[in-house]
Order: C-alpha cells, then sequence, then structure tokens
C-alpha cells in the first residue's frame, strides 16, 4: 500500500532556499551609495555589471576601445539562404514529414565540392556544409535531407517549379529579421520607487537631456517620415517630439516618458504606459544614487532593463555607470560589460550602447513567452509557403491543387471536364445524344426552307426542342404510311416502328401527330409565347386535338403524306399550309 501512494510534490520554496533580497524602502533607509539595480524579493531576474568602482588612474576609465566595432547579434541562420542560395543554381523541393510537419528543403553544389544543405521545419532552419569527398555515394535528396536531420522520416521530396519561388523562401527566411526598433526610456528621479512615480514625471533634468542627445537626434512628430514605432505624426496625439536615430541601417525610435502626453487626475498615466508597457527593452536613466526593481512596472512585455546612472566624472568629463537585468528565460546577450562598467560620454559609448539594446531584443524572443508565440507563428507562415509552392509547381504542369496523381497524365483538368459534360445524363448535349441514339433528329424534323438547329430563345427553349424532337421521331413511321390514327383515350398499342424513351410519363398511343394527351403537345403549348393565338383542329375520328403552333423546329408536320392537306378547322383562324418533305430513304 505504500508504494502505491502518490508522492506528495515538495513545496515551491522553504526557508533555506529563499534568498531575502531587501525591499528598496530597506536598502534607502541605509548608506550609500546603492547600487543600480536591486532584484525582486522572489527572484526571477539575473543582473550584469555590478561593479563600478574604479581603480587605477582615475583619468582613464574602462570604456570601448575608440575604433573597435561591437557585434551585433541576431538570427544568422536566416540570412544563409540570401547569402549562399538567393542568386545562384540550387534547387528547393518540398515535403510533409509526419512528425516534423511540413518542410521547405534547400540544396546547392558548390564549385569546391561541397553540398549547402537547409532544411526548414516547423521548429526551426537547419544548415549544414558537406562535403562530397566525405560519402561513399552521391545521395538523393532524402537522404541529404537526413544529413542535416535525422528525424526526417518521407519517402520523397518533391522539386519546386514555381520560377520565383526563391522570393517566397527568402520572405519566409527574414520574416524574423527586422530593420525597426522601438525601446522606452524611463527617467526616474532620487526617492522614486514606484511605478506611478516613475511614469508621473513632466520636467526633464538638464543630465537627462544631455543623455537624450546620446541616444539620437531630437525629431518633431508631425508628417515624420521615419519609423514612428507606433506613435502618432498625424494628429500629435502621442506628443509633439521624440528621439530618433539611424544606426547600422537600422531605424530606432525611443518613448521617452516625460515627452509621452501627461494626463492630469490619471495616477497611472496610461497614455504612457501604453507605449512603454508594450515594449521589450527599456532604459532607465537615473539622475541621482536610487535603486532601480524590475517589477516596478508591471508589463507582460518588458523583458529587460538597462539602467544609466549618471556619475560626475569633473575634468574627466560626463561619466556613465550601467548594468542590465532581464528575466530568468531570457539568454544572455553581447557585448559583456566591461569590469567596472563605467563609460566616458562620447560615440563609442554610444554605439556600445545602442548595440546592446538590439541585442537585448534579440535575446528576448527566445524568453518562453516569445518563443512560443514566434514557433506558432513560424509554424503558421511554413505551412502557408509549402502550400504556395506545391499550388505554384502543381499549375506549372497543369495539375489542379488536388490532381498530383500518376494516372492523370498531367492534363489540364478542363479537358476531362469538357469531355464529361457530353456523357452527363440530363444535359442539353446528353439529352441530344439520346434523340441520336433513336434516329437522326436532323433527318426527322427536316423541313425545307427550314434549319432544324434553329429555336427561339427561351427560358425554357432547350428542354421544349428536346421533347418535340423525340416525339417527332416516334410519330413519324404512322405519317408515312398514311394510316389515320385512332382517338388517344382509347387506344392501347403503338407503332411497331416507335421507339419509347424511358422514363417517359405518356401513355401508349397510336403513331399520330394529332393526340389529346400527348405530354409533347400539351408541353408545347403551354410554352407558347405570351399572346400567340392557340389553334385547334379535328382529326378524322372528330376528336379534338391540339396543333403545334409555331414551334421553333418545324412549321410543318413532316408525317403529313406528299400531297394531303390537312382540313381547314371549322373556326376562322390562319390556316396551315403544309408542305412536302424531302425525301430520305433511311428515314
Amino acid at each position: 500500500m505504500a508504494q502505491q501512494r502518490h508522492a506528495i510534490p515538495p513545496p515551491l520554496k522553504t526557508e533555506e532556499d529563499y534568498i531575502p533580497y531587501p525591499s528598496v524602502h530597506e536598502v534607502l533607509g541605509r548608506e550609500g551609495p546603492f547600487p543600480l539595480i536591486l532584484l525582486p524579493q522572489f527572484g526571477g531576474y539575473w543582473i550584469e555589471g555590478t561593479n563600478h568602482q574604479l581603480s587605477g588612474a582615475p583619468d582613464s576609465p574602462p570604456t570601448p576601445v575608440p575604433g573597435t566595432r561591437v557585434k551585433l547579434e541576431g538570427n544568422h541562420t536566416a540570412k544563409i539562404y540570401r547569402k549562399h542560395f538567393l542568386g545562384k543554381e540550387h534547387f528547393n523541393y518540398y515535403s510533409l514529414d509526419p512528425v516534423l510537419g511540413h518542410l521547405v528543403f534547400s540544396l546547392k553544389y558548390d564549385e569546391q565540392e561541397h553540398l549547402h544543405l537547409l532544411l526548414r521545419t516547423r521548429a526551426r532552419t537547419l544548415h549544414d556544409v558537406v562535403p562530397i569527398s566525405c560519402l561513399a555515394e552521391f545521395p538523393n535528396v532524402v537522404q541529404m535531407a537526413k544529413l542535416v536531420c535525422e528525424d526526417v522520416n518521407v519517402d520523397r521530396f518533391y522539386p519546386v517549379l514555381y520560377p520565383k519561388a526563391s522570393r517566397l523562401i527568402l520572405a519566409f527566411d527574414e520574416h524574423v529579421l527586422s530593420n525597426h526598433f522601438k525601446f522606452g526610456v524611463i527617467y526616474q528621479k532620487l526617492g522614486q520607487t514606484s511605478e506611478e512615480e516613475l511614469f508621473g514625471t513632466t520636467e526633464e533634468s538638464p543630465a537627462f537631456t544631455e543623455f537624450l542627445d546620446v541616444l539620437g537626434q531630437r525629431v518633431q512628430l508631425r508628417d515624420f517620415k521615419g519609423f514612428r514605432g507606433g506613435l502618432d505624426v498625424t494628429h500629435g496625439q502621442t506628443g509633439s517630439e521624440s528621439v530618433y536615430c539611424h544606426f547600422r541601417d537600422k531605424e530606432i525610435m525611443f518613448h521617452v516618458s516625460t515627452k509621452l502626453p501627461y494626463t492630469e487626475g490619471d495616477a497611472q498615466q496610461l497614455q504612457r504606459k501604453r507605449h512603454i508597457g508594450n515594449d521589450i527593452v527599456a532604459i532607465v536613466f537615473q539622475d541621482e544614487n536610487t535603486p532601480f526593481v524590475p517589477d516596478m512596472i508591471a508589463s507582460n512585455f518588458l523583458h529587460a532593463f538597462v539602467v544609466v546612472q549618471l556619475e560626475q566624472g569633473g575634468t574627466q568629463g560626463t561619466l556613465y555607470k550601467v548594468s542590465v537585468t532581464a528575466r530568468d528565460d531570457v539568454p544572455f546577450f553581447g557585448p559583456p560589460l566591461p569590469d567596472p562598467a563605467v563609460f566616458r560620454k562620447g560615440p563609442e559609448f554610444q554605439e556600445f550602447l545602442l548595440t546592446k539594446l538590439i541585442n537585448a531584443e534579440y535575446a528576448c524572443y527566445r524568453a518562453e513567452k516569445f518563443a512560443k508565440l514566434e514557433e506558432r507563428t513560424r509554424a503558421a507562415l511554413l505551412e502557408t509557403l509549402h502550400e504556395e509552392l506545391q499550388a505554384r509547381s502543381q499549375a506549372m504542369l497543369g495539375l489542379g491543387p488536388d490532381d498530383e496523381r500518376p494516372d492523370n497524365g498531367g492534363a489540364a483538368p478542363g479537358f476531362f471536364e469538357s469531355f464529361k459534360s457530353l456523357l452527363v445524363p440530363g444535359s442539353r448535349r446528353g439529352r441530344r445524344g439520346s434523340a441520336i441514339g433513336l434516329g437522326s433528329v436532323e433527318e426527322a424534323l427536316l423541313v425545307p426552307g427550314k434549319s432544324p438547329s434553329r429555336r427561339r430563345p427561351g427560358p425554357l427553349g432547350s428542354r421544349r426542342s428536346s421533347a418535340i424532337g423525340i416525339e417527332s421521331i416516334q410519330e413519324a413511321p404512322a405519317g408515312r404510311d398514311g394510316s389515320a390514327a385512332a382517338d388517344g383515350s382509347s387506344s392501347t398499342h403503338s407503332s411497331p416502328e416507335s421507339h419509347r424513351i424511358p422514363d417517359r410519363a405518356e401513355k401508349p398511343e397510336p403513331p399520330d401527330f394529332s393526340r389529346s394527351s400527348s405530354s409533347a403537345s400539351s408541353f408545347g403549348s403551354a410554352a407558347e409565347e405570351p399572346g400567340e393565338p392557340g389553334r385547334e383542329s379535328r382529326s378524322p375520328s372528330g376528336s379534338h386535338r391540339d396543333a403545334f403552333t409555331d414551334t421553333p423546329w418545324l412549321d410543318d408536320p413532316p408525317g403529313t403524306p406528299p400531297g394531303r392537306r390537312v382540313p381547314d378547322p371549322p373556326c376562322p383562324e390562319i390556316k396551315i399550309q403544309l408542305e412536302q418533305p424531302l425525301h430520305n430513304p433511311g428515314s
């Protein structure tokens, strides 16, 4: 029983493991100097640059050596396709792995007999360079993909045939790269220890103004043409000016707390927090020695802070002490701070500071919150790229989106659809084909001086013509024999030469044009154009019959024998003049 019991999970924190970080108020109650940054009570952040004590010659504070270029970090894998593949002979493929998901694979064989392999999955992009001399034989595409990622489990890769595929692939690879950045700038005065106090400052000290000049140049927001970083450049609702910088082909807009609109009566100053709270990295400038605690500002986006404090250098000029803090899940980013972390004002300090800010944002993207968001975005974009490459490649082969089948032969679906429309029962062509199978419609309905294909336009024209044509074929033999038909209501047989159409809802009747219950003639009478007078005539048996009144296929009954005329009707109506049809021995 004791083995079946579930172990009680250990407590999250014990008194021995708890680090009693002092609060900012406790620290301010002690003697200075105070550190630039204090960790929150429950931790969750790391700090870089805690030593600011100058040692050695006071005239030479440690600062980046003039002429040295600090390195910008970032996603260098995203630049590989542009650097090694774009504009050079290479091949692109796509496939779908049951575990890895959508795959887009690029390979290039260079003059040094190296294979450059670039495999994109929904989780990451893998790159490798493999010398051909290390391989026993030249691999196929699946084997090449396994050289980059052993987890690939597909039977084949499909070649990309779209000429502009490189543009689509390049756009996917570089979607993580950006040349626009926005950073918050918070002014912390002496003794300010809360968010409301930080955002409630309206005036700027000369030291803070001087520091803003180090970051960039002041610009008027109205009609500003550069990167605005979410600020209003039309109506001035986010202030009249800001600080902007163009650094290494990148545009940086700073959200300065004192330059954003101040709202009277709003303790939280939401107009200011709305911009700075949505930034990922922020600078905190301290006039005097007051520690900054990262959790002073409640934000789900702010992950890293660069704290700069003025150090009066006297004859050495303006000096700045720098410390950096970030959340625990943010990896370390360069350039590393010197020891001690003290800088002299100048272009080297500006370059170091801006590089540190940009690298901080790139590092924050790898934190858990942003990494999950990036993974979902990447998976959606890769699926879109895969579908686009597949559709474009099939279109180049003349295939539809779902027609990549070996039995299709690559023919366009339009041809098969057109061919099947000739065979589908119920279509216009299908009905005409049925009539042709029973006898030639053109021969049965041929009238001198009339075209058999001429029809009157109307919503029921095609259906009406088909019905008339079929009935005329059935009744043509009786007209050739010249026998008088009996009344349709009492007749129980039809001519042996007539053919019955399946699913035809009419009663068996003699092959005569004059019928009182013919569905074809009644339909023809009902489908007449409004305003056309109907005509009645009598059959030899004395029964009334409906005559075809100006049908689109014939004017005279084709079954009337030569020389025989239909009796004149008793009513004063237009008489029908019958003409002798053309003699056709095969009809």
